[in-house]
C-alpha cells in the first residue's frame, strides 16, 4: 500500500530498519531461546491439570484457549517474529486443536467442553469492521494516486502563514487530520517528505527543527484517535462495543468523533504549546515549497467527491442510519468499477495489519464461544474490584506496554480480558462513562504511548531525519503520555457518558 505515497522511500527504509532491528535484538540463538520460553509456557498451561488455574468447572477446550493466550501475550512481547505472524499462528493453533474442526484425537477428550466454530474463527478475516479498515485503505490509495493528499496538505498548511510557531501548529494539526484517515505510517512518511527541505535549510544550532522533527511523530500518533479508522485499537475497542452477542451499544462514526475528536484536537494544541516551550524557534519565520507532479485528469473529480461522499457518510451516520462498515464499501466499489483502484492497488494493502487484526478477534472469538469468558465472569470477583483502580490501572498497564511492543498487539490482549471484567462490572462502572470508558481507554492508552523510537512507525520515521535525540523523544512522550491519560479518561468519563451511552 505505501508504495502509492510520499515518501515511499521513508517507509521502505523504515520497514528495512524495524527487520535489521528485530535481527539485531533478536540474532538467532537469542530468538531461539524467545521461541523456546514461548513454547515451553504454551505447553505448560497446556499439560498442567485444569485445577492448576483455579477456575472451578473449566473445560479441555477452555484450558486450550488459556495456552494459546499465554503464547499471543508472550511472542507479542518479545518480538522475535513480526507481530502479524504471531496472528496468523494463533488463528491456526485455534483452527487445528480448539474448533469444532479440529484434528480428531483432540475432540475425543474427557470433559471436552464447547468447541469453537471454525467458521466463527475465519469469520475473523471478514469481520464488518476488517471491512472498514479496506475503504479507508482504498480512500488513502485513491488520494494519493489523485495527488488529493498534497493539494490538501498544501491548502490546509496554508493559512498558517510563515511564522515558525505557526508552522509547527500547521504541521502537527494537518498531520493530525491526515492521521484519521490514513494509515499513521504512510501520514508521518509524507508529511517528513514536505518537512525535510525545511529541516536542513533551519540553522543548525537551534532547537526550532527538533520540536517541528517531534510534531510529525506527535500529530500522527495522537490524530488516529479522532476516527474509528485512525488506528487499529480503536477498532478493536469499537468491535466489542458493538458486538451484537455481546454489549451491543451501537456507537457509530460520528458518535466516536463527537467524543474523540475534540479530544484529539486539545492534545495537539497541548503538545503545540510543550515543543514550542522546549524547543524554541532560533529563525522566526518558515517557507514551505508543496508542489505536486500530479497531472490533474476526470478521475481525480471522481476521488474528491467519493472521499467527501464517504467521510460525511460516516459522520452522519446516526442520521442515515448507514453502518459505518457498509458506507466503507461504497468507495471500494466506485473507486474499482471506474478503474482508479486497480489489480496491482489491491495487492498493496496493508495485508499485514489486517491480519493482525483478525488475529486479536479469533482470540476474542475462542474466549467467548469456549465458554471461558463465563467462567472468567463467575470464577473471579470483579464486582468487588475497585471501578476506579480497574479503569485507571488497565490504562497505566496498557500504556506501559504499548511503549515497547505493537499497539495493536497491546490491544488484542487488553480488550477481551476487558471486556469481560466490564460485562461484569456492570452498573459499576456506570459512574465513570461505562464499559465504554474501560475498553476505548486502551485505544487511548496506546495512541498516547511514544517515549521510544520502536513504539510507533511515525516515532521511528521522525528519528531517522537525525534531528531528535532520544533523551528529547522520551521526555515529550512523557508529558504527551501523561496530558494523554489523564484528559483521555477525563473526557471518556464526561463526555462520553453522555455520548456514548
Amino acid at each position: 500500500m505505501f508504495k502509492n505515497f510520499h515518501g515511499f522511500q521513508l517507509v521502505d527504509e523504515y520497514h528495512q530498519w524495524k527487520k535489521e532491528h528485530r535481527q539485531n535484538n533478536n540474532p538467532l540463538q537469542i530468538k531461539i531461546i524467545k521461541l523456546g520460553i514461548a513454547i515451553a509456557a504454551t505447553l505448560f498451561c497446556w499439560l498442567v491439570p485444569s485445577s492448576f488455574f483455579g477456575i472451578p468447572g473449566l473445560t479441555v477446550v477452555e484450558h486450550r484457549v488459556i495456552a494459546f493466550f499465554v503464547f499471543a501475550a508472550l511472542m507479542w512481547l518479545f518480538d522475535a517474529v513480526p507481530a502479524w505472524t504471531t496472528s496468523l499462528v494463533i488463528v491456526v493453533l485455534l483452527l487445528f486443536c480448539a474448533s469444532d474442526s479440529s484434528l480428531w484425537f483432540l475432540r475425543e477428550s474427557e470433559n471436552l467442553g464447547k468447541l469453537v466454530s471454525y467458521k466463527s474463527i475465519l469469520h475473523c478475516f471478514a469481520d464488518p469492521i476488517i471491512m472498514l479498515f479496506i475503504g479507508g485503505f482504498i480512500i488513502a490509495i485513491a488520494a494519493s494516486k489523485s495527488g488529493l493528499d498534497v493539494k490538501l496538505a498544501k491548502a490546509l498548511l496554508t493559512p498558517f502563514g510563515t511564522k515558525s510557531e505557526n508552522v509547527m501548529l500547521g504541521f502537527l494539526l494537518v498531520t493530525g487530520v491526515f492521521s484519521m484517515f490514513i494509515s499513521n505510517t504512510a501520514t508521518a512518511a509524507m508529511m517528513l517528505t514536505f518537512l525535510a527541505p525545511v529541516l536542513k535549510a533551519l540553522p543548525a544550532d537551534g532547537k526550532g527543527k527538533i520540536g517541528l522533527a517531534l510534531a510529525i511523530p506527535i500529530g500522527a500518533n495522537i490524530g488516529g484517535i479522532g476516527t474509528p479508522i485512525g488506528t487499529p485499537p480503536n477498532a478493536i475497542a469499537l468491535k466489542y462495543l458493538n458486538d451484537p452477542d455481546g454489549m451491543n451499544l451501537g456507537i457509530g462514526f460520528g458518535q466516536w468523533m463527537l467524543v474523540m475528536l475534540p479530544l484529539a484536537i486539545l492534545l495537539l494544541f497541548i503538545a503545540w504549546f510543550i515543543l514550542k516551550t522546549m524547543f524554541p524557534f532560533k529563525q522566526k519565520e518558515i517557507h514551505l515549497e508543496i508542489e505536486s507532479v500530479h497531472e490533474a485528469s476526470w478521475k481525480d473529480k471522481v476521488v474528491y467527491i467519493t472521499f467527501a461522499v464517504t467521510v460525511l457518510l460516516w459522520m452522519c451516520d446516526m442520521i442515515t442510519g448507514v453502518n459505518a462498515n457498509v458506507v466503507a464499501m461504497l468507495p471500494v466499489a466506485v473507486l474499482c468499477v471506474t478503474g482508479i483502484i486497480t489489480k496491482r492497488d489491491l495487492e498493496e494493502l496493508s495485508w499485514s495489519i489486517l491480519w493482525m487484526v483478525a488475529g486479536g478477534f479469533a482470540l476474542g472469538v475462542a474466549l467467548q464461544e469456549s465458554g471461558l469468558a463465563q467462567h472468567l465472569i463467575t470464577s473471579i470477583p470483579f464486582g468487588t474490584w475497585s471501578p476506579l483502580v480497574v479503569v485507571i490501572g488497565s490504562g497505566i498497564l496498557c500504556y506501559l506496554m504499548a511503549n515497547f511492543i505493537s499497539h495493536t498487539a497491546t490491544a488484542a490482549l487488553f480488550v477481551p480480558i476487558l471486556a469481560i471484567a466490564g460485562g461484569s462490572m456492570g452498573q459499576q462502572l456506570a459512574g465513570l462513562g461505562g464499559v465504554g470508558t474501560l475498553l476505548i481507554g486502551v485505544a487511548i492508552s496506546s495512541s498516547v504511548a511514544m517515549i521510544l523510537p520502536i513504539s510507533t512507525p511515525p516515532n521511528a520515521l521522525a528519528d531517522a531525519t537525525g534531528f531528535i535525540k532520544q533523551k528529547d523523544m522520551v521526555t515529550t512522550g512523557l508529558i504527551m503520555g501523561a496530558f494523554g491519560l489523564v484528559l483521555g479518561y477525563a473526557v471518556l468519563m464526561t463526555l462520553g457518558r453522555i455520548v456514548l451511552l
